[in-house]
């Protein structure tokens, strides 16, 4: 006898139609996920990128690259995001078709398909859930990613201003140079010597060229070369001058007026030279003098020479760093 009721082939096709879209919706629920988290590890690196300080140009630059290569992820990463966007809702409309199908079958067939039924139910909230997720997303990587090229664009305009301004720092510094250089070339180079450290100009000035041995006055040469060097400083009223005593470490045997030891002898050696200073035409307003006794050698006091190197004056010439102190001060403000 041959049966002819077609149910049976009907719920296999049904089986079939069900078991494989759960599956592929499965791993593409897992794919997506694992790429949100992704995308979430992505933004948090941004984030603390953003909090490093801009302390130094060449790792400044560094970060900006590193912020391009994030802006270019996320910007991929929303695109497929919206890709399975459009899958997932397509996977809702072929569940609904099934549904729709399944209510079509005898009652006997229904009543046997009741789990199953359920079960589809319970796909289709959980898929609505994920596309109102997906949507949620999608939207938070698009602020993400103006955020970032926000960011990108404020970061790239300040490195351009720091990097503006200590170039201009740099040639303030070598022209100072320069013109301390040519305007004291005329002395020999064991009492006078000008280079530049750390950003700064150091005149290094031996005792011979200016004083006698435990005298606070300073000798005919020793003015000149000082006025000398004031008439540059008048040119130049956007630098400091630092004047700073040394002495070796031989100790006073006795008391010379007011002076009791090297610490009064390089202060009054500074305080000296920085009112002839003064007096060739350096505004006061601008001159410091220190007295360092004998406790910033450059050589070890193991000999007459190295005494000798150790008992000098140095006038330090700082330029003014104002607008550069503006930049940094601007970048930590908006960190």
């Amino acid at each position: 006898m041959v049966n002819k009721s077609p149910k049976p082939l009907i719920f296999c096709a049904l089986l079939a139609s069900l078991a494989l879209p759960s599956c592929v919706a499965s791993k593409k629920y897992d794919d997506l996920r694992a790429r949100q988290s992704a995308t979430e590890q992505a933004k948090n690196e941004a984030e603390r990128q953003n909090r490093q300080s801009v302390a130094e140009l060449k790792k400044t630059s560094d970060e900006v690259a590193k912020l391009r290569l994030q802006t270019r992820r996320l910007t991929d990463d929303s695109t497929e995001t919206g890709r399975n966007l459009a899958r997932t809702r397509q996977l809702y409309e072929q569940l609904t078709d099934s549904y729709d199908r399944l209510l079509k079958n005898s009652d006997r067939t229904l009543a046997n398909k009741t789990t199953d039924y359920n079960k589809v139910t319970q796909d289709l909230a959980r898929r609505e859930a994920e596309l109102g997720e997906l949507d949620q997303s999608l939207k938070k990587s698009r602020a993400d990613i103006d955020r970032l090229n926000q960011d990108l664009t404020t970061r790239e305009a300040k490195l351009a201003e720091l990097q503006k301004a200590l170039a201009e720092k740099d040639r303030a510094v070598d022209a100072l140079k320069a013109s301390v250089s040519n305007a004291l070339r005329g002395f020999k180079g064991t009492e006078l010597q000008v280079e530049m450290r750390n950003g700064k100009v150091y005149v290094s000035l031996s005792e011979q060229l200016l004083f006698k041995s435990g005298s606070t006055k300073v000798d005919p040469k020793g003015q000149d070369a000082l006025r000398q060097l004031a008439t540059v400083l008048q040119q130049q009223p956007d630098v400091n001058v630092v004047v700073e005593g040394h002495t070796d470490n031989v100790p006073f045997s006795r008391a010379v007026g007011s002076m009791t030891d090297n610490w009064d002898l390089s202060v009054l050696r500074a305080t000296e030279i920085a009112r002839l200073l003064t007096t060739g035409g350096v505004a006061p307003e601008r001159v410091t003098a220190s007295g360092r006794s004998q406790y910033v050698p450059v050589a070890p006091n193991s000999s007459a020479e190295n005494k000798a190197l150790n008992r000098r004056t140095e006038i330090i010439l700082t330029p003014k760093l104002n607008e550069l102190f503006k930049i940094l001060d601007s970048n930590s403000a908006g960190k």
